[in-house]
């Protein structure tokens, strides 16, 4: 396969409301090519996304695809569209999440070139380091490939500002929907509190907390106190106490707010290699031994029943 461009094309995230983060991120990231960068937003009835996307800086065009079969983007259908136009890049990127983490594999196997995934730093002559063993090792990995697939670490690059030029908005059409799968249902927690890829103050709490019912009284209070969004470790999460929406880790959500507080968190390589990039990690306790401890700036060993509830009384709240 021979690519016709030298291009970078970023798939766009979105939730129908607004673009994910992780797509200014991911813009930023495309400038260490130093060549033009489109955007090709999906989805059905999104001209805001569309003119969103097009405000980012160093953003060249934007491809908006508009379909009913976009209204819930499957990922086969996705992948069909990016491999019929990959062709005219020599790059295709996306910020590493399980929106891109399901398209991209696909689309890599259709144009028959290499996927390399959760970048963290990329360097010249298409070579990327990226981490492995949850983040304990890292390795550097070249590809010869023409077209480069990859996705990135959101919070290993900085986020691209907004524009007051526009770029360009190309409407295209999708293609023929596959009949292999199909879109039946979905459900979305709603919340007050910032979301918790993007929030810049997380508590996640662990199994420590002992049920659903404690995970909210003890952690709820401190987080509306604060403006914090609520996280979670894999623990928790198949234990019941919180939706798998708010898991942070490896097969999570990777975050790197300004403030981090783990709460009954053990620290598991897999749930830190999703917060390991915050500015200032607070943990608490009751075993000094923890491992949490080994990440965090400040630690405070104590029975979480009676420190946060004693915390949260303290703090002021937000205006």
């Amino acid at each position: 396969m021979s690519t016709t461009a030298n291009k970078t094309l970023i798939l766009a995230e979105h939730d129908g409301r607004s673009l994910s983060e992780g797509v200014y991120h991911a813009v930023a990231a495309a400038a260490f090519w130093n060549q033009p960068v489109e955007l090709l937003v999906l989805g059905h009835d999104a001209n805001s996304i569309a003119q969103a996307a097009a405000t980012i800086q160093g953003v060249s065009r934007v491809i908006y695809s508009d379909s009913t079969a976009f209204a819930h983007t499957l990922a086969e259908d996705a992948a069909k569209l990016i491999s019929q136009l990959g062709r005219d890049y020599s790059v295709i990127l996306a910020a590493h999440s399980a929106f891109s983490r399901n398209i991209l594999p696909r689309a890599a196997a259709l144009l028959d070139v290499a996927m390399i995934s959760d970048v963290l730093e990329i360097q010249a002559n298409q070579t990327y380091v990226r981490a492995v063993y949850a983040g304990n090792i890292y390795t550097t990995v070249q590809s010869s490939d023409t077209l480069q697939i990859l996705t990135i670490h959101s919070s290993r690059f900085p986020q691209a500002a907004r524009t007051q030029a526009p770029a360009e908005i190309d409407t295209i059409a999708a293609l023929p929907a596959t009949p292999a799968s199909r879109w039946v249902s979905e459900f979305r927690s709603q919340s007050e509190r910032p979301p918790l890829s993007s929030a810049k103050v997380v508590i996640s709490g662990g199994r420590s907390l002992g049920s659903a019912e404690h995970f909210e009284q003890i952690l709820a209070p401190l987080a509306s106190k604060l403006g914090a969004a609520l996280g979670a470790t894999r623990a928790a999460v198949d234990a019941g106490f919180a939706p798998n929406d708010i898991q942070v880790g490896q097969t999570g959500v990777t975050v790197a707010p300004e403030l981090y507080i783990a709460v009954g968190v053990s620290g598991a390589v897999q749930h830190t290699y999703g917060m390991k990039d915050s500015k200032v990690v607070v943990a608490i306790n009751q075993d000094p031994d923890a491992p949490i401890f080994q990440v965090a700036d400040y630690g405070l060993v104590g029975d979480l029943f009676e420190v946060v509830p004693s915390l949260t009384a303290s703090i002021q709240s937000q205006p």
